[in-house]
C-alpha cells in the first residue's frame, strides 16, 4: 500500500500539479489507458468543483488530496474548506429542464466515470472519494 498527499491552493492553475502526480502514480499502479483517462477526467472535475464551488477560489483556502493505492485499487479523497451543501438537492442533469444549463453536471460525470464514488458535505467542507479498481 502506498500513500500520497497534496495540498493545493484554490486556483485552477494548480490542477496540473495534481495531474502530474496522478500520471506518476499510474506509471507504477498500471491502470489501463481507458480506465486511467476516465479516472483523470473524473478526478480533475472533482478538484475543479472543490476549488470553484467549495472554496470559491479563495486563495486562503486549500484543497487536500490524498491518494492510496494497493495491488488492486486506487482511492482518491478530495476535501475542500467550503461551507458545504445538501448533496441530496443536486439537480438531475438528465432532467429536461436542466439539459441546457452550463453547469450542474460535475458530480453526475464523476459518478459515471469511476467504479465507486461517495460525497459527504457539511459546514466544514465537502469530501469526495473516487475509487478505481485495476
Amino acid at each position: 500500500m502506498k500513500n500520497y498527499s497534496l495540498e493545493l491552493p484554490s486556483s485552477r492553475n494548480e490542477i496540473s500539479k495534481f495531474e502530474n502526480l496522478l500520471i506518476e502514480i499510474n506509471n507504477e499502479f498500471g491502470m489501463t489507458m481507458e480506465k486511467f483517462i476516465n479516472f483523470q477526467i473524473a478526478s480533475s472535475e472533482a478538484i475543479v468543483n472543490a476549488i470553484v464551488h467549495g472554496n470559491k477560489q479563495n486563495p486562503d483556502k486549500k484543497v487536500k488530496v490524498d491518494i492510496v493505492t494497493n495491488d488492486h485499487r486506487l482511492e482518491l479523497t478530495i476535501k475542500d474548506e467550503g461551507e458545504g451543501f445538501d448533496v441530496n438537492r443536486l439537480p438531475d442533469p438528465t432532467d429536461e429542464s436542466n439539459l441546457y444549463k452550463e453547469s450542474g453536471r460535475g458530480v453526475y460525470i464523476i459518478r459515471s466515470l469511476v467504479d465507486e464514488f461517495t460525497i459527504q458535505s457539511n459546514s466544514s467542507g465537502t469530501t469526495m472519494k473516487l475509487i478505481m479498481n485495476k
